[in-house]
């Protein structure tokens, strides 16, 4: 690992559903050669159900406190691009505990275009919007990033998510030369 990252051994993708922690990630992790890991998809494996499924069999407590073991098992793999769930850094001390063990990359999209963007999407494979229009995706958004934004900010980097460059964000993280 590149020096300027010190001893980290992980990069993790946080930022609020939609703004591409995902497709991002894997496109970071190909270019860095670097193994993938997307939370959510561990969970589904490890559970054996949808995160929706589970969250109405157990409530939100269950499900963030799977969502936490999980986190911290992960790091016990090979250096990785890891993407987190939305909500992951906002419960108990995850956001403390990533920057601990990693470097933390918050990916930032302004709300009217996150907004645009989901609404456009697979809605279908987001529960929590997929009977909403545009305006109630945006407002949406607007309240739950009040609630995440503490949390988001303490992100060792904020990067904007429209037209990222992954290859100048690897040179600026100095893990490409």
């Amino acid at each position: 690992m590149n020096a300027s990252l010190g001893n980290t051994r992980h990069l993790f993708l946080i930022g609020f559903m939609g703004v591409g922690k995902t497709t991002n990630g894997k496109k970071l992790a190909a270019l860095l050669n670097y193994p993938f890991v997307d939370l959510d998809e561990v969970f589904v494996e490890q559970e054996g159900m949808p995160i929706s499924d589970f969250f109405a069999l157990h409530g939100e407590a269950a499900f963030r406190e799977k969502e936490r073991e999980i986190l911290r098992a992960v790091v016990n793999r090979p250096t990785s691009v890891i993407s987190t769930g939305g909500g992951a850094p906002c419960y108990f001390d995850n956001m403390d505990w990533m920057n601990q063990q990693g470097t933390t990359i918050y990916l930032t999209m302004p709300h009217t275009a996150l907004a645009n963007r989901l609404a456009n999407s697979k809605r279908h494979k987001r529960p929590l919007i997929k009977d909403l229009s545009e305006e109630e995706i945006l407002q949406l958004i607007e309240e739950r990033m009040q609630q995440r934004e503490p949390f988001y900010s303490q992100a060792q980097h904020h990067i904007p998510a429209l037209d990222l460059d992954l290859e100048e964000l690897a040179k600026n993280l100095g893990l490409k030369e």
